[in-house]
């Protein structure tokens, strides 16, 4: 009788999942409606990856999923999230329309983080220092997370590349959050890269999507570090993270406005100069990335912090390959 309701009950969780897949599915293909008719597209210019004309936003349906959690999994760190997610992604969506000053851009993401602050009960539990270093740091990750999000599937691969390991450690490690809060985004990861990991993509994610997201993980990674009261997890982002340092300090040597787009990162040197299918760079990324958290998981147990300190020398120096490619163009 037991196994029968195991069997039940497994059955019945599948079929919620495929549920939420189909919704998602529906929701993307009426945004495209929307933005087909309000003509929300992204349009290619020199510093563009790309060079047709793509509807801009689909990454709306991280928002999507989000509701679709709350609704079924009411609670008052779900409201919290919720309102943290839809400050940030309505402030990016309208980016994507009609595009914003430099200072509203950055004020909204420290709003937003008020929110993830309150849900994780970090007011009161923690230093006003360390609040301040979070702000930084996680605001940080989340303009990093939307300054990668150049090329067809990267967003969404990478994303694949951060979630899974957090499933493998909320399942067989330390559990910090309920199962759903993982999988929603994964599922709509999913259902995004089947309209954007395309040779010529249906959509781009947009500051609504690569924001979006970045703002889920957030969460996700603070809960994590929380629970475990270890900042070794912040590998989980370890590839995005020496990409985007590694770029800063080389727009500040040369002296150029770190806050303006460009193609100084070394994905766009793959992407652009040197030519590389959009696809297989992401999949570089995500294979990295996956690689570098599956050695974290496995090896710092036995070896401590020098795990990371090894993953991100190494990362370093295959950053440092960009010179050489930026020459033979």
């Amino acid at each position: 009788m037991g196994t029968v309701k195991r069997i039940g009950k497994f059955y019945n969780t599948i079929m919620v999942y495929l549920l939420i897949i189909v919704i998602l599915f529906a929701a993307e293909l009426f945004y495209f409606r929307i933005a087909n008719h309000y003509i929300i597209v992204d349009r290619p210019n020199e510093r563009s990856s790309h060079t047709q004309v793509t509807l801009r936003g689909g990454g709306i349906i991280y928002w999507v999923a989000a509701l679709l959690y709350v609704l079924l999994n009411p609670s008052e760190a779900a409201v919290w999230f919720f309102t943290g997610i839809t400050i940030i992604a309505g402030i990016s969506l309208w980016n994507d329309i009609k595009g914003l000053s430099q200072n509203i851009r950055l004020i909204i993401p420290l709003l937003a983080m008020t929110c993830v602050f309150y849900m994780t009960d970090i007011f009161g539990g923690y230093p006003w220092w360390a609040i301040v270093i979070g702000y930084i740091l996680f605001t940080g990750i989340m303009n990093a997370y939307n300054f990668m999000d150049g090329i067809n599937g990267m967003t969404g691969l990478y994303t694949l590349a951060v979630l899974l390991p957090m499933i493998y450690v909320n399942i067989y490690i330390q559990p910090f959050t309920d199962n759903d809060f993982l999988l929603f985004p994964l599922l709509a990861s999913l259902v995004f890269l089947f309209f954007n990991f395309r040779k010529r993509a249906k959509c781009f994610a947009g500051d609504v999507g690569s924001v979006g997201i970045a703002f889920w993980i957030v969460i996700l990674l603070l809960l994590l570090i929380i629970k475990t009261q270890n900042l070794v997890w912040i590998g989980f982002l370890l590839v995005y993270g020496v990409d985007t340092v590694c770029t800063i300090l080389h727009r500040i040597y040369l002296k150029q406005n770190i806050m303006e787009a460009h193609r100084l990162h070394f994905y766009q040197i793959l992407a652009n100069e040197q030519k590389t299918g959009h696809r297989t760079v992401s999949l570089s990324y995500f294979m990295a990335q996956l690689l570098c958290s599956t050695l974290i998981i496995a090896l710092y147990p036995i070896v401590g912090w020098w795990i990371f300190l090894i993953l991100a020398v190494t990362l370093v120096g295959i950053y440092g390959m960009k010179f050489r490619l930026m020459k033979t163009v």
